[in-house]
């Protein structure tokens, strides 16, 4: 990828640097004439100079923007053709898997326990196809704009405990492999519905990317009256800092590393910073690099104001 786009980029600053090498040779020839310099410029000479040096800046402006444009386009259409090549082995895999079974079942009769262990192996295969339509469809509606931020009362501490439950129930995971701790029953101002999908994406991203055994901590806690704060932490692969931020973007995945250590759209994270704006919070992730497991701050507007009870886990 540093290739391909190396080649635009590399042509945008060669254009630039000629732009900027004529109009510097340009001011120097209008300025050549000795009789110009010590008599002082003309009106017409000033105007031309001016205009000149305006037209060379807009035309360097231009270039530059266009350069970055360029730039940011190669990368986007490169990110999308990764996630078409994702979404194709999301669906294809299950899909022949699903075949498979379906042809075994017709053409043979396996006796009750192999039948159930075939049926079984199928509901995963729907459900990885289901969840990949899913993702797809949230990545779309997540960049609705509201006008305003919802405002129904979510209990936090039950909403983490359910999804917290799903996580454990699905990669069946010990109680310890995901531990909640708050220092308070906060209740936050948001989507219940869409909250869930941020705390489930987040979750199914600690787990796919964290090491066996897996440890998980999520907290609650307050930040004045007015904002929740909720940390998900995992002692996992990590993130290279220089990624933290781009890991957001719509289809980026973190480096090829990560890309053949678990299969991914490239749109949970995505999904997550939409919805987390749409209430009307922010989300932040923060990790000292590969292999340094990696936190993820989500921040919502508190419902109100809370009371103090012992720590919870």
């Amino acid at each position: 990828m540093r290739r391909s786009v190396g080649i635009p980029l590399a042509l945008g600053i060669g254009l630039a640097i000629l732009v900027v090498t004529l109009a510097v040779g340009w001011q120097i020839l209008v300025l050549d004439d000795p009789e110009s310099l010590t008599q002082g410029l003309s009106t017409r000479d000033w105007m031309m100079l001016v205009l000149g040096t305006v037209f060379f800046a807009l035309v360097l402006a231009g270039l530059v923007a266009l350069s970055a444009w360029l730039v940011r386009e190669m990368r986007l259409n490169q990110r999308q053709r990764a996630f078409l090549d994702a979404v194709t082995h999301e669906m294809r895999t299950p899909l022949a898997s699903l075949r498979l079974y379906l042809e075994t079942l017709d053409r043979h009769d396996p006796d009750p326990q192999r039948r159930k262990e075939f049926l079984a192996r199928m509901h995963l295969d729907v459900e990885r196809l289901a969840h990949t339509v899913e993702q797809v469809l949230l990545a779309a509606r997540s960049e609705e704009h509201r006008r305003r931020p919802p405002h129904e009362h979510v209990p936090l501490l039950d909403l983490l405990e359910e999804c917290i439950g799903e996580m454990r129930a699905r990669h069946d995971l010990p109680a310890s492999a995901v531990q909640l701790h708050a220092s308070a029953p906060a209740s936050v101002r948001g989507n219940r519905a869409e909250l869930a999908v941020v705390f489930r994406n987040l979750l199914e991203n600690a787990v796919k990317y964290s090491d066996d055994p897996v440890a998980i901590h999520v907290r609650v806690a307050e930040r004045g009256e007015e904002r929740v704060e909720v940390v998900i932490s995992d002692s996992g692969i990590g993130i290279p800092p220089r990624e933290l931020r781009k890991i957001f973007q719509r289809f980026y995945r973190a480096g090829r590393d990560v890309q053949r250590t678990a299969a991914g759209l490239g749109l949970g994270l995505f999904i997550v910073r939409n919805l987390v704006r749409r209430q009307g919070g922010r989300v932040v992730a923060r990790s000292k690099g590969s292999g340094a497991g990696s936190r993820f701050v989500v921040t919502l507007r508190a419902a109100g104001p809370t009371l103090t009870q012992p720590e919870r886990s």
